[in-house]
């Protein structure tokens, strides 16, 4: 008799969030976003998945928000509120919208909802939309926000119209973040627990260096994360490299962020790499 072999069943493959992906978040706070949008149908499951898990909220909240729209405050912790709000607009004439105001924007909406007597809905809209960039808000008036389909990769082209815009700031899995390393490269990660793991420290660790920023030592170098309008910039340093470093903090009485600047500005390697990097990215 023969015996039929029986192949290995291939791990189900998540579905897809987000295929069009656009930074914003180098602009002044709040409106230092990312834009993450999906031109194709919604898996509303997964979507809703990946949203409580990014921002704690109940799965069953999520999927009610992004199936009828409206906001969720988040709940006291210890008698004190110490967040704000999630939102999902649904408009019928463009893409469903999500977003999260900080504490601040929670309580201008408020504010402005009682002063101006409007729905709490709506003044949330407002304050949240007048936040964003002015080039932001303009591509928002205009179709699959003024893009060219004929210079999408084919395979989101073909997805369609864009259903859903999920304004993020948060270091999620689902769109990357880049590390430059001690030769002068780039290095993509998605995710806290990614980065961590590339770089062989604690997700607590990795946690504490991209809210606080400053430098973390490692046992061949030092990670050093500078924190400008509440994102965060990484850059990894060799051994050889944080020992210059350390030269000038002592013959200049530099800061070890000032001088790991500065030795990197006179690192051929470095500088050879970022120049190459530029030109890839302007060609």
């Amino acid at each position: 008799m023969f015996k039929i072999k029986k192949r290995p069943l291939k791990p189900a493959k998540e579905p897809q969030l987000y295929n069009v992906l656009e930074n914003y978040t180098d602009f002044d706070p709040p409106g230092n976003v990312m834009v993450c949008a999906m031109a194709g149908e919604e898996n509303i499951e997964h979507h809703a998945k990946v949203l409580g898990e990014s921002y704690e909220i109940p799965l069953e909240d999520v999927r009610r928000l992004l199936t009828d729209g409206g906001l969720y405050t988040y709940p006291e912790t210890g008698g004190v509120v110490t967040r704000g709000m999630f939102v999902c607009r649904i408009d019928p004439a463009g893409p469903k919208q999500t977003w999260v105001l900080d504490l601040e924007q929670t309580a201008q909406a408020e504010q402005l909802a009682k002063f101006s007597d409007i729905p709490l809905a709506e003044a949330v809209e407002r304050v949240f939309y007048r936040g964003l960039p002015g080039e932001l808000q303009e591509r928002l008036t205009q179709k699959n926000l003024g893009l060219d389909y004929s210079k999408l990769e084919r395979s989101v082209a073909r997805g369609g119209d864009i259903r859903y815009i999920d304004f993020r700031k948060d270091w999620s899995p689902y769109f990357k973040r880049k590390c430059s390393m001690p030769d002068g490269s780039m290095v993509e990660t998605g995710g806290i627990g990614e980065f961590a793991e590339l770089h062989g420290i604690t997700v607590a660790q990795a946690q504490t260096l991209m809210e606080q920023g400053g430098t973390l030592e490692l046992e061949d170098g030092v990670l050093a994360c500078q924190v400008v309008n509440n994102q965060p910039t990484v850059a990894r340093f060799n051994a050889k490299q944080y020992a210059k470093a350390k030269e000038l903090m002592e013959s200049k009485s530099l800061h070890v962020m000032d001088a790991l600047s500065e030795m990197a500005l006179n690192d051929p390697v470095l500088m050879r790499a970022l120049r190459r990097a530029e030109r890839e990215n302007s060609g």
